[in-house]
């Protein structure tokens, strides 16, 4: 039986596994392959947003999308406190994009936002331009659990361009999922060469 089975003890009695430490949960959620997405919200000096493999659809119609935020993000208080905020699925060309938003560069708050194309959308909610797709959302509703907070976002308006793959996180790491018909080309050599 797996690791998580009962136990036996010697008497026949049986007990539920231990829960797991906080060190085995992660690593085995690191199996768990994630699209990217960065979560943007604010306007001018006062954009911020965090990388985010948390996203999912909740429903179709109205649609609606979920997202979890760690509240001890500095991003938090003012995703709090937003009525909109986008979420940017990015693109294997993103990935010094993802590393910028999930704060490895030491980077914060507006200056997050250098180095990307970003246009505002009806709300004022930042989008990026080139993501392979990006969502306005406004907020429906918070439900705040432990260390994070679900952010349930009524999608008002889509912007699709497609193009290169994925950017996964899977691991620890960011892979690409999918190519686009440039890089299968360059891929097999049959790419127009200058």
């Amino acid at each position: 039986m797996g690791a998580t089975s009962l136990k036996a003890f010697a008497d026949g009695s049986l007990a539920a596994p231990p829960e797991p430490s906080p060190d085995e949960f992660r690593a085995a959620m690191r199996e768990l392959a994630g699209a990217v997405s960065v979560i943007s919200c604010g306007q001018g000096e006062f954009r911020t947003g965090f990388t985010a493999t948390s996203v999912s659809s909740l429903s179709l119609e109205p649609p609606t999308l979920l997202i979890s935020v760690n509240r001890s993000s500095s991003s938090w208080p003012a995703l709090r406190k937003a009525a909109y905020f986008g979420v940017n699925i990015l693109s294997t060309s993103h990935r010094d994009l993802a590393h910028r938003f999930a704060g490895r560069t030491g980077a914060e708050g507006s200056q997050r936002y250098e180095g990307g194309h970003w246009i505002a959308s009806r709300s004022g909610a930042p989008l990026l331009a080139d993501a392979l797709a990006a969502f306005e959302c406004s907020v429906e509703e918070i439900i705040e659990r432990h260390s994070h907070a679900i952010v349930i976002g009524r999608v008002e308006s889509v912007r699709r361009r497609g193009g290169s793959g994925a950017l996964v996180y899977w691991r620890g790491d960011y892979d690409q999922l999918g190519w686009s018909q440039e890089e299968i080309s360059n891929a097999v050599g049959l790419a127009r060469r200058p």
